[in-house]
């Protein structure tokens, strides 16, 4: 069965970090591309990050450049998004999907599996 599992979401203030994990079951993330996408209540559904998982190589939306960093542990199949510098506005429940490559634009219509989802809350 094909699955996708988000974990490390949490509540932290701001200026703190999180790290987010996704871990892929049932098939192997190293041909694929990750998306990370994040969707706060009332707004559209955002793409912050996109890693090449064979490559290593990562794109970045504006929101996220110089905060956000994304990995791969290909022993663990499983992708991560280090995010640093967190703000309120960074609250929202973030979510991975697999797609085949990254395009110039981080869009969830190149993403084909879906994991449910995490929450991230940056508040005081």
């Amino acid at each position: 069965q094909v699955q996708l599992v988000e974990s490390g979401g949490g509540l932290v203030q701001p200026g703190g970090s999180l790290r987010l994990a996704c871990t892929a079951s049932g098939f192997s993330l190293d041909l694929h591309a990750v998306g990370w996408f994040r969707q706060a209540p009332g707004k559209e559904r955002e793409g912050v990050a996109c890693i090449n998982v064979s490559s290593g190589t990562s794109i970045y939306a504006d929101s996220a450049k110089g905060r956000f960093t994304g990995s791969r542990d290909s022993d663990k199949n499983t992708v991560y998004l280090q995010m640093n510098d967190l703000k309120p506005e960074d609250t929202a429940v973030y979510y991975c999907a697999t797609g085949w490559g990254c395009g110039w634009e981080i869009q969830a219509t190149d993403f084909i599996s879906w994991g449910q989802g995490t929450q991230v809350t940056v508040s005081t």
